[in-house]
């Protein structure tokens, strides 16, 4: 179990540096350095959003019933994981192409057109994700997604440090010469989209074909009984619902650091070591909480941390001399809930899958891992948009920094967001079973 469950989780060193680049750098990269208007870069990256929610569950029913020579799932991975590669870098550096990017019409649609092909080609994942039912059984699941998010972690400190390290200190100098980008910048992103390709396709090659079930369904009864399941419906749009609270605090996370903090380097070097730690210790701390407790116990627990800690972010109203120590405490806590949050949905849903085959007959892995999608990245795709929006409210001025009202009042609406997740989550779902 252990050499394959390490050949499962290896693609999440790739996939973890691009989106995680993507998710935490794009909006600040186009808004601070390439001067795209917020709503503008709000919106593309909302219509990016609803691209995985379509393709996510395409190729996760697809992939369900149509079993080839090479089985299910490789095939899609083959096909489209050159794609993600691609895309990202095309995402990152327009100026490979683009000859001015003084024109905010011509970036905002190869924004728009980049982001949409880079997060449909992340819909392979779905396919991808739907092997941990098909290859791990239930008791194995909560140890094989630690050693997914073990190379998470890996890609993790790479693009943290890539992002507070390098891109941090090149917003000024994109600013002023878009076309004219760093090295160190630029390279880089050229070499993390290779290494997502080459790790997913080796992945495709190296895992054993899963098992052949077949799955007589076709897509209208596969929706109407997953229709019927309360509980999964339930389990869906309690993450859909959250998923806008916690893709807010990624995505502004960085803009916050940068403009509300006012951190220098050597701040950012002990914030990225300190985030690294705390996410080790708080994966494998959640993990023994899941066994001990349960999963439902488990996010009621994440969501309390996350929802108390956000609103520290209100003291950047306080003209403070430094605000190192409110980094910390943010970034520590926020730490702590993302390692718990990134470690339970595939397990979650690895399960639901488990159980809908011991009541069918059929294991609609696929369906299962790409359905929660659509409820997933509709709201995601709400929350990006309400970010661009909230950064477009007037600036205020605090000490000697100038940013907009939006970079603070985030955080209260991102904990009521996650505070009624709690609830709900608490009143109407089954997350563990016999």
């Amino acid at each position: 179990m252990s050499e394959k469950a390490i050949i499962f989780g290896m693609p999440r060193i790739g996939l973890t540096l691009v989106l995680g680049i993507e998710g935490f750098s794009v909006f600040a990269l186009y808004t601070l350095g390439y001067q795209l208007a917020p709503f503008l870069v709000g919106l593309a990256l909302s219509i990016g959003y609803l691209s995985i929610a379509v393709f996510s569950f395409l190729f996760g029913w697809i992939s369900d019933i149509k079993y080839t020579r090479w089985g299910r799932r490789k095939p899609y991975i083959i096909i489209f994981a050159p794609l993600i590669g691609l895309s990202f870098v095309f995402l990152m550096i327009p100026s490979i192409i683009l000859p001015n990017l003084d024109n905010q019409l011509v970036l905002f649609v190869w924004l728009l057109i980049w982001e949409i092909i880079f997060k449909a080609s992340y819909g392979v994942t779905t396919p991808y994700q739907a092997w941990m039912a098909e290859q791990f059984d239930i008791n194995e699941r909560p140890k094989v997604s630690q050693i997914q998010n073990m190379f998470n972690l890996l890609g993790t400190l790479v693009y943290w440090s890539y992002t507070y390290l390098v891109l941090t200190q090149v917003f000024d100098q994109i600013s002023a010469n878009p076309n004219i980008l760093p090295f160190y910048f630029s390279y880089p992103i050229c070499l993390f989209g290779i290494l997502t390709s080459v790790l997913f396709c080796s992945n495709a090659v190296l895992m054993p074909i899963e098992p052949r079930v077949e799955i007589k369904s076709n897509l209208k009864e596969i929706l109407k009984i997953s229709l019927k399941n309360k509980n999964f419906l339930a389990v869906s749009l309690m993450i859909g619902l959250s998923s806008i609270a916690w893709v807010i605090i990624i995505t502004q996370m960085l803009p916050f650091l940068e403009l509300v903090l006012n951190l220098n380097l050597n701040e950012y070097f002990l914030i990225l070591g300190i985030n690294f730690f705390c996410v080790i210790a708080f994966l494998e701390i959640w993990r023994r909480l899941i066994q001990k407790f349960g999963k439902k116990r488990a996010v009621l627990y994440i969501y309390i941390i996350a929802a108390l800690v956000l609103p520290i972010t209100l003291l950047g109203l306080i003209p403070l001399n430094n605000f190192l120590i409110v980094g910390l405490v943010y970034m520590i806590g926020i730490s702590a809930s993302i390692a718990g949050w990134y470690l339970l949905p595939a397990v979650i849903f690895a399960d639901l899958a488990e159980y809908d085959e011991r009541v069918t007959g059929e294991l609609k892995a696929g369906t299962y891992a790409g359905l929660p999608s659509i409820f997933l990245n509709i709201f995601q795709a709400f929350g990006i948009f309400l970010l661009g929006a909230l950064n477009e409210l007037p600036k205020i001025t605090v000490g000697s920094l100038s940013y907009s009202l939006g970079l603070i009042i985030w955080s209260p609406i991102c904990s009521l967001i996650l505070l009624i997740s709690w609830w709900y989550t608490r009143k109407y779902l089954i997350l563990d079973y016999d």
